[in-house]
């Protein structure tokens, strides 16, 4: 079994659903309120681990309400909290996400509470779990200092670092150097680069920029047209597979819990896109966000039904 490390936002998610999102000063009748785990982090570490890897997340919650829906994920998932900080006067994180019924679409507020919290220190007491993974993964939902200290430990044992640059904050350029894999969707690939990635010569050229900035392989998620990568050598394009989508929050978490399974099993670029394609699908066809993340038998099942891929 791959095993795969990383800081990563530990959040809650309040949803509510509706026939239509309001405008400003409108008042919408909802059909249902949910309550669940989320975050980006803890959403792709999920998405890895029911893709069929062992996960560590280095994280932090409060000792309140919303923390113990987080630790009674953990504990039904099977996933480890040895790297989770417990502030007893802390606040989880949380989101405020309303849905459109009509077509699936997303509003979010995110409170960020603990998680703006995790320091670097955090991160080198989990060190002993960098020395023996697999993969490497994080975001932009912790702290700058957390993905700093993540990339120094990832190159020390020479380990594949994932970035996924979301939500995009304001970074030295220098901290894509040498980074492994960055996976931007369309709209943080041109707030990076100040590229409008609207088709394929618009991902080529955002990538260009990325590849200059010194990462090594860019991955461009374009949602319903598929993703787009490139090392500067070679491009592949995978298509999105077409289904019924009922919610996408999650949707590019699920791909990069997926891909970073794929990479840290060692398997080729483009069989890991295509994995990580299938597990993005499979999760929009699923209210919630971690709770959407399929399992390995149903992504298995589609990359060889999709793809005539068979793992």
């Amino acid at each position: 079994m791959a095993k795969i490390v990383g800081p990563g936002s530990l959040i809650v998610d309040v949803t509510g659903f509706a026939p239509h999102l309001p405008v400003a000063g409108e008042t919408t009748k909802g059909s249902t309120l949910r309550f669940g785990p989320g975050g980006k982090g803890s959403n792709q570490l999920t998405a890895a681990h029911r893709a069929g890897s062992e996960v560590k997340i280095i994280g932090r919650r409060g000792d309140d309400v919303l923390g113990a829906i987080l630790k009674k994920h953990y504990e039904t998932e099977g996933m480890s909290e040895e790297h989770v900080e417990v502030d007893p006067k802390g606040e989880t994180g949380s989101a405020l996400i309303e849905i459109d019924e009509s077509d699936a679409q997303n509003r979010i507020i995110v409170i960020f509470a603990a998680n703006e919290q995790v320091s670097a220190e955090n991160v080198y007491a989990a060190e002993k779990d960098f020395a023996d993974c697999d993969a490497v993964l994080t975001q932009f939902e912790t702290t700058a200092e957390a993905v700093i200290a993540t990339k120094e430990l990832a190159k020390k044992y020479s380990k594949p670092f994932i970035l996924n640059p979301a939500p995009y904050i304001d970074v030295p350029q220098e901290l894509f150097d040498g980074v492994d894999y960055v996976t931007p969707n369309e709209t943080e690939a041109e707030q990076l680069t100040g590229v409008k990635v609207e088709d394929i010569d618009g991902c080529r050229r955002a990538a260009e920029k990325l590849l200059e900035m010194g990462v090594k392989n860019v991955i461009i998620t374009l949602g319903v047209r598929g993703a787009f990568y490139t090392d500067g050598k070679r491009e592949i394009t995978v298509p999105a597979i077409k289904v019924k989508a009922v919610e996408t929050t999650g949707a590019g978490d699920a791909f990069n819990g997926g891909l970073a399974t794929a990479i840290a099993e060692g398997l080729p670029i483009e069989t890991a896109l295509k994995f990580a394609t299938c597990t993005s699908a499979i999760s929009v066809t699923r209210l919630g966000s971690s709770p959407s993340m399929p399992y390995r038998h149903e992504i298995l099942a589609l990359l060889e039904k999709e793809f005539g891929i068979t793992l």
